[in-house]
């Protein structure tokens, strides 16, 4: 066995010198042949390290057993982070097949791996009395997946668990692979349809010969045309088109999932995919996913409430006989709303929010505040020339100069592309043996002739989020083991970080970095930044109830039997309930609802994570956010140590306490003030 071994892992270091650079995927311009033999490099990597475990003889020690374990989990997580991003970000549909091909080969080696018995028990039995607290905790939580995963039972029930994942790896990614090359299309033909919008949306839009005009379901035009269009039919169809993508090709997947997921759950002795998705999590269980939600709910509905009765109060007086606003209206009348409640345009806003001012103020703010230089590198082959590069340096005291890992920034839709906006790593970094890097997927408006990238107040704030997580995988990823980088930690806190920086772009001394007229160049005025904050605490109840629905809908898809299910009478339940907006028929979101893929039933975990997010802010000096003292702890605290230990530990070494519902509930009630 060791000869075969050494044969395969010599086989695959030749096969990435002919490829060039091994950890890129798209290296050398590949045809749909040299990806497949990238991701065929990687994978024969991981399988020799397998190999090399098994043919150890004697002790099991670290480095002959468990380093090999992560060696062959790094090498498959290349393969998948290289398949991931041509499936979600290659402009080549050749390419996007062989993504979501080389997706089902990783997880099935994945799958493979976790059900080998032989692996398992060679695990067991490694020697970890004098290894440090993060290798043992590393090693104990490989242990439980192992056993969550089946690991323990016969031969026949593995089989069966081999089958099921894989049918449910090759259903999500159908899925998901719809929903990026599914666009929604709506024709304008009379041009005062377009009365409201922004004129730089208006100077970018191109008509056909017979003058109409075509929007379509990307961010760019899809926002813009809810928040501002005064058409009442155009946002209508909009919407309707909007949630309509994918329809109803992921109905039937999504039906797919939840049997495959119920059966999987079931082979494994849990009641339903909810209890085994949440029992490596924070919160352990269903009852105390619903606990969580209605400790929220009570925060967030009398808030909701009130918003809801001034703004149908403000918007029955100009459309008279309106009894209620529909969902498709929302932000159209939220703007109205609060340009008088407030004195609050947002068109006005985004003319201080040129995108590549915003990029150059979410990179300096994240330089200030976690101590380190983001340096362009420029001439690099990528898989789109739109991708721009940075690498992280550390500028903190004692570290300054050391690389830290190098981040991508994929910000402008195009046809293929993943139609969301994210964050995650390409490059799983090892302490000495690889640095991390990672990709943000952006949707944002730009990159475009006639576009200035003039972003709306939600824009930025996404970016800001985006940005927490593109952190988190840099610094947190620096660690003695694949398995204990920063997204290994459990995932109902893994949004924390995220929803934490978006924070920090209430204080007006960081807006001022990068908020100047896109024409004139003058900064965003105290007045109209003072307007922006009232106007953004206006709607948090209503938001709220929204995401509490999300995650009920997400939770209760999956804790029940299949048969049970009914996806679209439960998403029309879930539309009426999670706020006051009036349902529209014909909204079948829950097919672009991708959460359901990646979070599965713990859509929740936005909601424990603002929880987390918002205490820790509360930690920072508001009088200086980024030069404090909150910030290197944060970094070294949260941040730093990555998936190396539980996620209440970080909180209990960062907080000196478990995560509080006090910071939640102020945020919640901050006072508003409307037109009184």
């Amino acid at each position: 066995m060791m000869s075969l071994a050494m044969t395969v892992a010599q086989a695959a270091t030749e096969w990435n010198a002919k490829l060039g650079d091994p950890l890129h995927i798209w290296a050398g311009n590949p045809d749909a042949a040299r990806a497949r033999a990238w991701a065929d490099a990687h994978m024969a990597a991981a399988q020799a390290h397998v190999d090399g475990l098994l043919a150890v003889q004697g002790a099991r020690t670290m480095e002959n057993t468990l380093r090999r374990f992560d060696e062959a989990q790094r090498e498959m997580d290349l393969a998948g982070s290289g398949a991931g991003l041509l499936t979600n970000a290659s402009p080549h549909k050749e390419l996007r097949d062989v993504g979501d091909e080389v997706s089902q080969k990783v997880s099935a080696q994945a799958t493979e791996l976790g059900l080998n018995p032989e692996v398992y028990h060679a695990l067991q039995a490694v020697d970890v009395s004098q290894a440090d607290a993060a290798t043992k905790y590393y090693l104990e939580h490989t242990l439980l997946q192992y056993r969550l995963s089946g690991i323990d039972k016969d031969a026949a029930t593995r089989e069966r668990v081999r089958e099921l994942s894989d049918q449910l790896t090759l259903q999500v990614i159908h899925f998901q692979r719809n929903i990026a090359e599914s666009q929604g299309k709506v024709e304008v033909k009379d041009v005062a349809e377009l009365d409201g919008l922004p004129a730089d949306f208006i100077a970018r839009q191109e008509p056909a010969t017979d003058g109409t005009i075509t929007l379509t379901t990307d961010e760019p035009d899809y926002r813009p045309v809810l928040t501002y269009a005064k058409s009442d039919d155009l946002r209508k169809r909009l919407y309707l088109a909007y949630n309509g993508r994918a329809y109803p090709a992921n109905e039937e997947l999504l039906k797919q999932v939840l049997e495959t997921r119920a059966q999987l759950a079931h082979v494994l002795d849990f009641a339903s995919w909810a209890q085994l998705a949440t029992i490596d999590k924070l919160v352990k269980t269903p009852a105390n996913v619903r606990a969580l939600l209605e400790e929220l709910a009570k925060a967030a509905k009398p808030v909701a409430i009130k918003e809801y009765a001034e703004i149908l109060a403000f918007a029955q007086k100009r459309d008279l006989g309106l009894t209620a606003i529909p969902a498709y209206s929302a932000g159209y009348w939220m703007e109205q709303y609060q340009r008088e409640a407030y004195g609050f345009d947002s068109q006005a806003v985004r003319a201080y929010f040129q995108f590549a001012e915003v990029q150059r103020g979410v990179l300096d703010t994240a330089a200030r505040l976690f101590h380190v230089k983001f340096v362009e590198v420029t001439g690099l082959e990528l898989w789109d020339a739109s991708v721009t590069v940075f690498d992280v340096v550390d500028a903190a005291d004692g570290a300054a100069g050391t690389m830290l890992g190098r981040i991508y920034l994929d910000m402008h839709p195009r046809d293929g592309k993943n139609k969301w906006f994210n964050a995650g790593t390409m490059v799983t970094g090892v302490a000495g043996r690889q640095l991390p890097e990672a990709r943000l997927n952006g949707n944002f408006s730009g990159g475009a002739d006639r576009d200035p990238g003039l972003m709306q107040y939600s824009d930025v704030v996404t970016f800001f989020h985006e940005f927490g997580h593109m952190m988190h995988a840099i610094l947190g990823s620096h660690q003695d083991w694949v398995g204990t980088s920063s997204f290994n930690i459990e995932w109902d806190f893994v949004e924390a970080p995220s929803q934490m920086l978006e924070e920090f772009f209430r204080d007006k001394t960081i807006v001022d970095s990068f908020a100047k007229h896109y024409e004139t160049g003058e900064a965003l005025p105290d007045e109209l930044f003072a307007k922006l904050l009232r106007a953004d605490a206006f709607g948090r109840g209503m938001g709220y109830e929204r995401q509490i629905a999300l995650a009920t809908y997400a939770l209760e898809l999956h804790d029940r039997a299949p048969e049970q299910v009914d996806i679209d009478a439960m998403w029309r339940e879930s539309g009426i309930k999670g706020g006051p907006w009036q349902w529209v028929e014909g909204n079948h979101g829950f097919t672009t609802f991708t959460h359901l893929m990646g979070y599965s039933s713990n859509y929740y975990t936005y909601s424990l994570s603002k929880v987390i997010a918002l205490d820790f802010f509360n930690q920072f000096d508001r009088e200086s956010l980024l030069d404090g003292p909150a910030g290197m702890r944060y970094r070294k605290m949260v941040l730093e140590p990555g998936g190396s230990k539980s996620a209440n530990d970080l909180v209990m070494d960062f907080l000196g306490r478990p995560q509080s519902y006090e910071a939640f509930r102020t945020w919640m009630n901050e006072e508003f003030q409307g037109n009184k």
